[in-house]
This record gives structure tokens, sequence and C-alpha cells, in this order.
């Protein structure tokens, strides 16, 4: 019964000491503060928030501007501003190299950037229209000269002379010309040269020529029918 009792009094929570006193009152101070910080950087976010939101639709409004850029800011910064100008319609990015010095620009719709602007603003460049200009006229001029490389490169080559112009003293310049022309059957090949197959005739002259055989050969009956006759 004795154990069961002292068993009973131990677990029983003791009574607080001088040093427990203090460090609950310290933690409750910490918390209080850390609360007070948390309802500042609420209420500081919601201020920077209106004041963005202010900003942005001043630019909206603005026609002369078709961009804005923005001074270095904190990462919380510019993600409140990245979410006010996609609430407004806007196209944001943020560039900088180092995160101190990255900064927001806003871009209206109808005046989105092209890739080789943001390449230039990525590289820390200011965007020149005309240069821009200039690199496009450049890259197509190379383009074109890449193409008319390239199609030289794929025609077969051809000879540099002419061959029968090379060895016309020996051959002469229409010795092929004339030995075709000059061509005679030969019978065991059965060879004949073109020109000789070729019918020079009219078609009026092949007919009359025709007809006239025709006659030739009536001709030629009737007079066999008649001496069979006699």
């Amino acid at each position: 019964m004795a154990d069961l009792l002292g068993s009973i009094l131990s677990s029983m929570e003791k009574p607080p000491t001088v040093g427990d006193q203090e460090s609950r009152r310290k933690a409750r101070e910490q918390q209080a503060r850390l609360k007070k910080m948390q309802e500042e950087e609420k209420r500081k976010k919601a201020e920077f928030r209106k004041k963005m939101e202010k900003e942005v639709n001043d630019f909206i409004q603005d026609s002369t501007l078709q961009k804005k850029k923005y001074e270095p800011m904190g990462k919380i910064e510019r993600s409140i501003l990245h979410d006010v100008a996609e609430v407004a319609g806007l196209t944001s990015f943020s560039f900088g190299e180092d995160e101190e010095s990255r900064y927001v620009m806003l871009f209206k719709k109808e005046f989105a950037p092209s890739d080789e602007e943001l390449e230039a603003y990525r590289r820390g460049e200011e965007w020149d229209v005309a240069k821009a200009e200039e690199r496009r006229k450049l890259k197509e001029q190379a383009a074109l000269e890449e193409e008319a490389t390239s199609r030289t490169q794929k025609r077969p080559p051809s000879p540099s002379s002419n061959y029968r112009d090379k060895y016309s003293h020996l051959i002469g310049t229409s010795a092929a010309k004339d030995a075709a022309h000059t061509l005679e059957a030969n019978r065991a090949y059965g060879c004949v040269p073109v020109a000789n197959k070729r019918d020079t005739r009219s078609i009026e002259e092949a007919m009359n020529e025709i007809r006239a055989k025709k006659r030739l050969k009536k001709g030629e009956e009737d007079v066999g029918a008649g001496s069979s006759g006699l």
C-alpha cells in the first residue's frame, strides 16, 4: 500500500520552480513577438500589392507605354508583382544574374517581346530595334549564302575544257559527224546509219508514190489477164 501511494505521489506534477516560470515567460514573449512580426509582414505585403496594382493599372491606361521596367526587388516582391501582372492580363519576366540584381519587366500583350529581345535582356543588354533589324538582315544574308554554297557543292563537276576542241588537231572539228553520215551498211551486223533510215519525203510525195505503185501493179495485172484470154 505504501509503495502504491508513493508511486502516485511521484507521478503528480510538481509545482513550478522560479526557473520554470522564467522560461515560460520568455516563451510567451517570443511567441508574441513572432506573431507581431508575421502580422507586420502580412501588412507590408498587402500594402505592396496595393501599390503594384495601382502602378500596373496606370501602366495599362497609358497608351504611350509598351513596357515597364522596375528596379531590383526581393523574391517575395517579385512574386507579388508577377501575380498582379497576370491578373491584369500582362506579360511579365524577371531578369538579372544574381538575386540582388533581379528585376521585373512588364509587357502589354499586343507588344509581347520576341525571343531575340528576351535574350538581349538576359545578357544584360538594352534592346535596340535598329540593331536587331540589322542583325536579322545579316542572318538572312548568311543563310542565303550558305544555301547557295550548298547548291554549288551538290552540282556535278563539269570538265574544265571541251575534249573536242582539245583534240581537234587530231580528229578535226567535224570528224565524228561526217563519219556518222558516211557510214555504210554492214551486211554481217545489219548496221545502217540513221540518216539512211530517215524518210525525207513529204506526205504528199509519199502518197503519190504509193498511188503510182498501185496503178503500175494494176496495169501489170490487166496485161496478164489479157494475155491469158488470148
